[in-house]
């Protein structure tokens, strides 16, 4: 009884900490930026004309805003000057090269770059990696080689991978989304395929009818 009481506690803790923990991060961005943004913009403005939500509007704001000017060649290059400086850091610089590694696999600047799921094959085994570069002529000169292509293999469980030069006859395409590659691998697979879900999912209503 006890084990079978566990089991589905188990069971419903699974199924429904995924989506608390979201909209717990959620509204912990949402609380921050209105308890921050809001309390500069009551040092600036009048009591009566603060109105709760204002910290979080104006929050949002500056990120659109953000995410706007650095498409301006000059502000982005300013960005990155400044961001130097966290990669000469002691310890620093390894927490945040790791941590922007990670969210720049997200961003669609960078979609390009990953824009092809490939399987290496290594002897027997086969792992999921993205191609990063698929000119070799673009690669550093002692790295060239004819015929092969740069592909990044992640790891699972923890940010950062390795960036592998491969012979094309070496990789075939994977049809997986960018999104769907990274989560399955960084998950070891326990995460799944949506298409493979799908595909169950098809199969098991057409054996019901």
């Amino acid at each position: 009884m006890i084990k079978f009481i566990s089991k589905n506690m188990i069971t419903g803790l699974v199924a429904v900490l995924p989506v608390v923990l979201t909209f717990y991060l959620l509204y912990w961005m949402a609380v921050s930026a209105e308890t921050i943004l809001g309390n500069l913009i009551r040092l600036a403005l009048p009591k009566e004309y603060y109105w709760p939500g204002m910290g979080l509007a104006t929050g949002l704001l500056a990120v659109f805003l953000l995410g706007m000017l650095m498409h301006v060649y000059v502000i982005r290059r300013l960005f990155l000057k400044g961001e130097q400086l966290f990669y000469h850091m002691p310890l620093i610089k390894s927490v945040y090269r790791s941590m922007r590694d990670f969210f720049n696999y997200f961003s669609p600047s960078q979609k390009k770059g990953f824009a092809k799921v490939v399987a290496v094959t290594l002897g027997e085994m086969q792992l999921i990696g993205f191609v990063t570069q698929d000119n070799y002529q673009r690669m550093p000169e002692n790295f060239r080689r004819e015929g092969s292509v740069l592909v990044y293999l992640p790891l699972s469980y923890m940010i950062g991978g390795y960036a592998v030069l491969v012979p094309r006859t070496a990789v075939r395409p994977v049809d997986m989304s960018v999104e769907e590659a990274m989560r399955f691998t960084l998950t070891a697979g326990v995460a799944g395929s949506r298409k493979e879900a799908g595909d169950s999912k098809k199969k098991a209503e057409g054996g019901k009818t």
